[in-house]
């Protein structure tokens, strides 16, 4: 019998299984295609966590799958002693199908193995998730999401006590002992309504608000340019259905904007998102109802934030009316040259300021901070890597970071958050955008205006979807073939040196071994070219694709667009 067959066998004589379930796995039984695609393997736990389609099988998400994550995690737990188990973890979730049903079932398996928990009252968004693991001292977290990802996804991000996601040795302890357990015999259960009665699981919620927002507001740098134009300045909101619909009409309240317009159809908390094809604000089609809404009401500016509210979106009227996006680059670029320039006329730049980016994110963010006299460093795609680098010039009393982002719409600001905050940083979004609305300028004036200060720069991702059951493997035979035979040029221009990641190595085309990278284990191929431009190619760590990365620096924007044409031509066709 094949391995999948036997699987599926496994959990159809469970006891386990309601009635439901069972019958949804029963329907399929003639259909072994389906069958393999659900039992061929389980979801893969990595630094991220779990993250899946819901259904009922191994390789989905659904609440067995969510037990047996959470006994290993739970094993993890109580082997650092009796201290982490009083420590307990926070559980948070966010506005999807089955979210709030998976948040407390582990729950319950994390109270019928001793650990205390705190859950909150009902969904809220990530970066809160971060700041209350610090604030109440908790070893560890979990957070019931699949962010952006369609509605048929669910997820189960684990996070450790300084507020990040899980560090990779971590993960792999808990990926270790789901190995050892058996999905439905190896785990420790009680009622969620035990555990509520028996002291073990405590329910958090407006007091955590309170605090996180007051922790938000402290990184205004300038209320008095918001309120001088707070009569006349406009912000449209949209939560895409999510968790950001409370908190960050909240803080922008709070800071003194007094036009908000959230879209009625998205204010509604709904995991099916009806409203849209992906509740992705990467994605400009999500914004049409915004995009109405800011015409009716003449506002400049559209922000978004995805459904776990840890990534923000941000779209401005161009001179002919219509709205255009500002990229998660553009956007870091802006914040990072607003913070420093607001922080120097407030005298409240540290002297030993830091900014924090990934080696995929736009290198202009290099040149804002060097020219300002600022240090910035570069990790790996994830913001626990951020939070490692935050961490060690705190240990090392080294420098003070004032932002951590990444290209894909994330940001970080501030010391009581361990990963991407779109509350935050709509606030100061909107504060910077208040600033340059009283200087005459939409943020895409601003951004011309740091084209011409810092040089003219443009980037793009493309991704190479690589959906089904083969789908890892082709990513993998890909990554192997440009390691194997590197290009010696990319659409014409001469590859300087290739990074890869992974071994560390820096080559050089026609010597070869040259030195090593900075930092090293992550699966990524980065390529310098003889014209100033980075060609990078790594896989995604959350959905079926590579990713490649196109950054083009140039003499002005029609340069810089026509280096993006021809590089995404060869990107287009690595597959």
């Amino acid at each position: 019998m094949n391995s999948f067959m036997g699987e599926y066998a496994h959990w159809m004589d469970s006891p386990a299984l309601s009635e439901s379930e069972w019958k949804e796995l029963d329907d399929i039984s003639g259909d072994e295609a389906e069958i393999k695609s659900r039992f061929f393997a389980p979801l893969e736990f990595g630094t991220a966590g779990l993250r899946g389609i819901m259904g009922m099988g191994l390789n989905r998400m659904n609440r067995h799958v969510i037990r047996h994550a959470t006994q290993a995690f739970a094993s993890v737990i109580c082997a650092e002693g009796e201290d982490a188990m009083k420590r307990g973890v926070i559980i948070c979730y966010d506005c999807r199908l089955n979210s709030e049903l998976f948040a407390r079932t582990a729950a319950s398996v994390m109270a019928a193995n001793g650990i205390y928990v705190r859950i909150f009252d009902e969904m809220r968004p990530t970066p809160e998730l971060s700041f209350a693991i610090r604030k109440y001292g908790a070893i560890a977290g979990i957070n019931v999401t699949a962010s952006h990802n369609p509605k048929e996804y669910n997820g189960y991000k684990v996070y450790w006590a300084d507020g990040a996601q899980l560090p990779p040795h971590h993960a792999q302890a808990i990926a270790d002992a789901m190995a050892k357990i058996d999905i439905f015999t190896g785990i420790k259960r009680m009622l969620f309504t035990e555990a509520v009665s028996q002291g073990l699981v405590e329910t958090i919620g407006k007091e955590t608000d309170e605090d996180f927002l007051q922790n938000v507001l402290s990184q205004s740098i300038d209320r008095e340019a918001v309120a001088r134009v707070a009569d006349s300045f406009k912000i449209v909101y949209t939560p895409f259905h999510g968790t950001g619909y409370k908190l960050v009409p909240e803080a922008l309240r709070r800071l003194g904007i007094k036009n908000i317009f959230p879209v009625p159809q998205q204010m509604i908390i709904d995991g099916s998102f009806p409203t849209v094809k992906s509740p992705n604000p990467e994605e400009p089609a999500g914004f049409y109802l915004a995009i109405d809404l800011a015409k009716r009401e003449n506002s400049d500016l559209i922000i978004g934030t995805d459904p776990d509210a840890d990534r923000v979106g941000v779209m401005v009227r161009g001179e002919d009316g219509e709205f255009i996006t500002i990229t998660g680059n553009q956007m870091g670029v802006l914040l990072l040259d607003y913070i420093i320039t607001a922080r120097k006329r407030a005298g409240t730049l540290p002297e030993n300021a830091a900014a924090i980016k990934t080696i995929v994110t736009t290198e202009m963010a290099r040149e804002v901070a060097q020219q300002n006299g600022v240090h910035i460093e570069d990790t790996f795609t994830g913001f626990k890597f951020m939070a490692e680098k935050i961490a060690e010039y705190e240990k090392a009393g080294s420098f003070s970071y004032v932002l951590a982002y990444e290209e894909s719409y994330g940001y970080m600001i501030g010391d009581y958050v361990r990963d991407k905050d779109a509350v935050t940083a709509s606030m100061l979004i909107a504060e910077m955008a208040a600033f340059h609305f009283e200087n005459g300028k939409t943020l895409l004036k601003a951004l011309d205006s740091l084209y011409e200060k810092y040089g003219y720069f443009a980037e793009k991702t493309l991704n190479i979807v690589m959906p089904g059951i083969d789908g890892l493997e082709n990513m993998s035979k890909l990554m192997t073939r440009l390691r194997e035979n590197p290009p010696a040029e990319i659409s014409g221009v001469k590859v300087l040196r290739e990074r890869d990641y992974s071994s560390g190595k820096i080559i050089v085309p026609g010597l070869g071994f040259v030195g090593k990278t900075h930092i090293s284990g992550s699966n990524v191929l980065y390529f310098e070219l003889d014209d100033d431009t980075s060609f990078i190619v790594r896989p995604s760590g959350t959905e079926p694709k590579i990713k490649v990365y196109i950054l083009v620096s140039g003499n002005s924007k029609s340069d810089c667009e026509e280096k993006i044409n021809k590089y995404s031509l060869y990107a287009q066709d690595l597959k």
